[in-house]
């Protein structure tokens, strides 16, 4: 049995959703007592401008951030690569084509070729994006030969009865249609040794997910998705008056919280640019 196939039977298997996540031991990767890097690239893949933020449940006078930054992650595993959240849609990068809040100097794709890191992404092995926002899923047509990695909720909303997210845009990530898929029900430790794992948290869109990295020098690691956009929303609990349900959100809120607190983790808003601007781009890496 090859690698790939006993990775792909091993994601067949979903753990259900309720309750904190259960946190897992990371095993030995390599066998000698020692793991295996894993390492985490990060990537600047747009900026949106918000002259108003009300619909994100905050009064325009409790914040002066208008600009949010849009990452792209990839973390490399030693069973394999993948893309957490896919930024901007590429077409972006054309001044003609994009809105004018947005702005997408170099897309992700130019950037991998740019750098030379040793893959890009016609040679990723799984990708998986915190939900279907056009902000999250850029790339998400431009991925080849990658198992795709979905909540059952978001997969529906995506592609079976999309017109029940008013925010869903399939021509977005059309492409994921004929992906090799593993739709999941709950957490999912992806290669099976604890320290890559995405958590279910729906609310902000119906299959709502975020990332658990276990970082050897770095540390616990959670990757916000679009749980929160800004410090004021994870302070005090504000839910976007846009997300798909309030109350999911809130739940999925507690569930993270007590998760990030349990394993002792830092957590990132991935829209956070006064953070963003602190930490280390591609081509430096977290491990």
């Amino acid at each position: 049995m090859t690698r790939r196939t006993t990775t792909l039977l091993a994601l067949l298997v979903a753990v259900a959703c309720g309750g904190p996540p259960t946190p897992s031991a990371p095993a030995d990767a390599d066998g000698s007592g020692g793991e295996a890097a894993l390492k985490l690239y990060i990537f600047e893949c747009g900026r949106i401008y918000v002259d108003d933020v009300e619909r994100f449940g905050i009064r325009n006078d409790e914040t002066d951030v208008r600009e949010l930054v849009v990452p792209c992650y990839v973390v490399e595993h030693p069973d394999g690569r993948m893309l957490w959240d896919g930024g901007l849609p590429s077409e972006y990068n054309n001044a003609y084509m994009r809105p004018d809040n947005v702005l997408l100097t170099t897309t992700l794709a130019q950037q991998l070729d740019n750098l030379d890191l040793g893959f890009n992404l016609s040679t990723l092995d799984y990708v998986a994006f915190s939900h279907l926002h056009y902000d999250h899923v850029g790339v998400a047509n431009e991925v080849e030969g990658a198992t795709w990695l979905v909540q059952r909720p978001e997969y529906n909303a995506m592609f079976v009865e999309p017109e029940n997210v008013p925010t869903a845009r399939p021509e977005l990530y059309e492409g994921l249609r004929d992906a090799e898929t593993v739709i999941l029900d709950g957490d999912h430790d992806v290669f099976g040794d604890g320290r890559v794992r995405i958590i279910s948290a729906p609310g902000h869109t119906p299959g709502h997910q975020v990332l658990f990295l276990d970082l050897a020098e770095t540390g616990p690691l959670v990757l916000s998705g679009d749980l929160y956009h800004f410090r004021i929303s994870r302070e005090q609990r504000r839910v976007p008056t846009f997300n798909f349900d309030a109350e999911m959100t809130l739940a999925a809120m507690d569930r993270v919280e007590a998760f990030v607190d349990e394993m002792d983790a830092t957590f990132w808003i991935e829209h956070d640019l006064a953070l963003f601007r602190t930490l280390d781009t591609a081509p430096a890496y977290y491990e």
